[in-house]
């Protein structure tokens, strides 16, 4: 975890692959835990430290997290995380290129428990959720492709699961298709960067996050800066 910015009211971090985000039944310790930690050894808070979870990130992706760090922040971050209003931008690392450069995607995506995934569909489906997102291929290798995609709707799995069903499978992720797992168990999508205006200031917040130390990841990059 590294700490890409921080005021009185939130706190966003950089999350790497193996981290998550709330405590589940492995009993890891979560990240909301680890952020915890950190502002009570930096501010030497005696008792409890507060934190809000206002959004999640699956825990072999890697990017962006924001916590709230006042009740306050929590209400009006979770209020905005559900009208749309923060934006988000994910990098995703594919071996099919898209049919079209640039495009967007909408299913309709039903959730099973059970498999922990979700299935998309063309059609509305009983119990079906409208999944919705923009992608644009920015750079490609002699084996992989590099799109960003800009998160419209939030859905469990959204852009794994899209990116599947138009036949773009990301990296290392055998859940949704890909034939061979990463080694470290990570899945090559990246919260890139995140924008929303702050909720209390009402000042502009733009944050990137560094990518994953990687070689592939690190090619792309360069590709992309040349």
């Amino acid at each position: 975890m590294t700490v890409l910015y921080e005021d009185n009211h939130i706190i966003i971090v950089n999350k790497t692959a193996s981290e998550i985000v709330q405590g589940d039944k492995t009993g890891d310790v979560p990240l909301s835990e680890t952020v915890k930690q950190y502002l009570k050894e930096k501010y030497h808070k005696p008792g409890n430290v507060f934190i809000g979870v206002t959004h999640r990130l699956d825990r072999p992706v890697s990017g962006l997290v924001v916590f709230a760090k006042t009740s306050k922040a929590l209400s009006r971050l979770n209020e905005m995380f559900k009208n749309g209003d923060v934006k988000k931008t994910y990098w995703a690392i594919v071996k099919n290129a898209p049919v079209a450069e640039e495009g967007e995607l909408c299913h309709y995506l039903v959730r099973n428990e059970k498999q922990n995934k979700s299935y998309a569909y063309d059609t509305e489906k009983p119990g079906s959720k409208k999944a919705v997102l923009h992608y644009r291929l920015i750079a490609h290798s002699d084996n992989y492709h590099l799109l960003e995609v800009d998160l419209k709707t939030g859905r469990h799995h959204q852009i794994r699961c899209q990116l599947a069903k138009m036949g773009c499978p990301i990296k290392g992720d055998l859940k949704y298709g890909f034939p061979r797992s990463n080694p470290d168990g990570s899945i090559c999508l990246h919260a890139r960067r995140v924008r929303f205006l702050h909720p209390v200031s009402k000042e502009l917040i733009d944050v990137e996050a560094p990518l994953p130390a990687d070689r592939l990841w690190n090619s792309f990059l360069a590709s992309i800066k040349k």
